[in-house]
């Protein structure tokens, strides 16, 4: 029985690989089982980092919200404890939204906040 050599579908799967591995340094986008082993890393980076990124959407908005309501004079926490008892129910972005591009708006949305606080 002849022996079997490396055919189609084998240069397919790899010509995949490569394809995929264009663009990394060195030798991972050269060689085949460099840039096989690169792509398990890479793709677990990916999978990883897709929820990461969800956490620092949220870490950036409270920074922008933080900031609008010092400027008006209560601390983050008290805005938020203090829209929520006055009945706004509004997300983190699209208060941070707010903060960045109107600022009357959000001082407006202060006001409200330290009313329903006292």
């Amino acid at each position: 029985m002849p022996r079997v050599k490396g055919g189609t579908v084998t240069r397919r799967r790899r010509k995949k690989v490569m394809k995929l591995a264009k663009g990394y340094r060195g030798a991972k986008h050269m060689q085949f089982k460099a840039a096989s082993t690169q792509l398990f890393v890479s793709y677990k980076y990916a999978f990883r980092d897709r929820r990461k990124r969800k956490s620092e959407f949220r870490k950036l908005w409270i920074a922008r919200i933080n900031a609008a309501a010092r400027q008006n004079d209560i601390s983050y926490s008290k805005l938020m404890h203090g829209l929520k008892l006055a009945g706004v129910e509004m997300n983190r972005k699209m208060l941070a939204d707010i903060a960045y591009n109107d600022s009357e708006t959000f001082a407006k949305l202060a006001e409200t906040a330290k009313k329903a606080l006292n």
